[in-house]
């Protein structure tokens, strides 16, 4: 496995952080199949108060992705890689079990396809316009983590959303 370890918010990695990280990367040799082939992205992002540290790969059959906030650097690239391991566990446990196959090893993009999840509910929303500061409003008085909405300057549906990081975001939409 080839393992890109890169830093954002001003963070530049040491040699001793790639070293770490390439070795607890290590670990999921055996899960994963075309382990040579594939390439781990390892993001760690510095804040005043904690790191938070991102992997992903992309392999053949599943992408693996986790993202830890810890106190500490190192902690977050192991609880990172205590995530993955997880998500590999229960892939391979779900393939076993729905297609008697052994895992990520045997696993045909066939065997992908039939996992995917179904829709189990519909709801349907009459969009009031309103202001990004109304549909905020509106959000937490729900409590939920998201709202749609009609902005009511630009006639579009929006939705805004809590990000992890405790901000609030905004995705507007645009037709084609």
């Amino acid at each position: 496995m080839k393992v890109e370890v890169v830093g954002k918010n001003g963070f530049s990695p040491s040699d001793a952080n790639k070293e770490y990280a390439a070795k607890k990367l290590a670990k999921l040799k055996d899960m994963i199949p075309d382990y040579e082939d594939v390439t781990a992205r390892v993001v760690c992002k510095v804040y005043k108060t904690y790191h938070k540290v991102e992997v992903t790969i992309p392999s053949k059959n599943i992408i693996l992705r986790a993202e830890v906030t810890e106190a500490d650097l190192y902690a977050a690239i192991d609880g990172s890689i205590d995530k993955l391991m997880k998500q590999v566990r229960r892939y391979n446990d779900k393939v076993k079990d729905k297609l008697g196959k052994t895992g990520i090893k045997n696993a045909s993009l066939v065997a992908v396809a039939a996992e995917e999840p179904k829709i189990s509910r519909e709801k349907h929303l009459d969009l009031e316009p309103m202001t990004a500061e109304e549909a905020l409003d509106q959000m937490e008085l729900l409590g939920h983590d998201f709202f749609v909405y009609l902005d009511k300057e630009t006639r579009k549906t929006n939705v805004i959303y809590l990000r992890a990081d405790g901000d609030y975001a905004i995705l507007e939409t645009e037709a084609k």
